[in-house]
């Protein structure tokens, strides 16, 4: 018997930053964000060995544990032990034999919410598998304790709920409660946004955690300018939805630059002179906005080109030794199946 999962990775299109404590608990945060076809994989194959053995295939890496009821959280693998020991205090009570492994289409760092996503993924495979009574809802908040709680990490709330319920998302934020509201966008509105929206990789990342912390400490010291900046997020947020409902696809562009010029006052690390370089080379070869993917710092942006301007802009950022990455939409999150 084989399981296996994947889980789709997200652009964040508007209101990146306010679904993070304490901003989130405090004033409230308002996300847009759409799942495209870039996934991290999970598979896991039972034993009867007493062991765990963590795979990641694509780095050549192993790691294995012998009847284990919980496993250091040290090493490359922090994210499946995070996983395995809180799938064990919380549902099984004993150790599990079995060969785990994953891998995510795009590099670590990038902006899409690979860790995130990873966690849905393997959690995913271990609801399959064990036949937890776990519905969307419940697997997205426990990837989010899992990293933020268990195992410390800093970050937002959104990356695991697009992951598990996929698709163009309004997602609300206050305190502890999450509520996403899927969007019914008209197909057409899609593929007009996909075919102007060029996603370009800077051959870069980030580590989000730092961006993020300075982020936290901007809101708790009472910055003004950073909290304001994260209020006009939260107005991009649902200025993108209305745009989107509407089919006025065009104005996307604006909401992105205007956005862009306020996401970078939220912390000085979010973009440095090269990511800027790379705006302003896409804005003057056409482009009408865009946005850096995920906390900041490197990894993926994306850009809205409208009209005929996509290949021009692609043209003028081939300088920077990037890529452009081709992608659609999906509209389904986490899938787990049995073989």
């Amino acid at each position: 018997m084989i399981i296996r999962s994947k889980a789709p990775l997200r652009l964040g299109l508007a209101g990146g930053g306010t679904d993070v404590s304490p901003y989130s608990d405090i004033y409230g945060g308002a996300i847009l964000n759409a799942t495209v076809d870039m996934f991290a994989y999970t598979t896991i194959e039972p034993t009867d060995d007493g062991k765990v053995v963590f795979i990641a295939p694509d780095k050549h890496l192993t790691e294995e544990y012998s009847n284990a009821t919980e496993v250091d959280t040290d090493g490359y693998f922090i994210l499946h032990k995070g996983v395995y020991n809180r799938i064990v205090r919380q549902f099984t009570h004993h150790p599990l034999s079995m060969r785990i492994a994953s891998f995510v289409d795009v590099p670590a760092g990038s902006g899409m919410g690979t860790s995130s996503t990873l966690v849905v993924s393997i959690l995913g495979a271990y609801v399959e598998w064990l036949k937890l009574p776990l519905g969307e809802y419940d697997i997205a908040r426990l990837a989010y304790e899992i990293e933020r709680v268990d195992l410390g990490l800093a970050g937002g709330k959104q990356d695991q709920y697009a992951a598990t319920f996929g698709g163009f998302n309004f997602m609300e934020f206050k305190d502890d409660n999450v509520i996403v509201n899927p969007l019914r966008i008209r197909q057409r509105y899609q593929d007009e946004l996909c075919h102007n929206l060029l996603l370009y990789y800077t051959d870069t990342s980030h580590v989000s955690a730092d961006i993020i912390k300075e982020q936290q400490q901007n809101v708790k010291a009472k910055n003004n300018s950073s909290i304001e900046s994260m209020h006009k997020l939260k107005e991009q947020a649902i200025q993108m939805k209305e745009a989107l409902l509407k089919g006025d696809i065009d104005h996307i562009g604006e909401i992105l630059d205007f956005g862009w010029r306020y996401k970078k006052q939220m912390a000085k690390s979010i973009s440095n002179p090269r990511i800027d370089a790379i705006y302003e080379a896409a804005r003057n070869a056409g482009a009408s906005g865009g946005k850096i993917s995920g906390a900041g710092g490197g990894g993926f942006m994306f850009f809205y080109c409208p009209g005929l301007t996509r290949h021009s802009v692609a043209d003028a950022l081939m300088q920077f030794g990037g890529i452009v990455h081709r992608y659609e939409f999906t509209t389904e999150g986490l899938k787990a199946w049995t073989n």
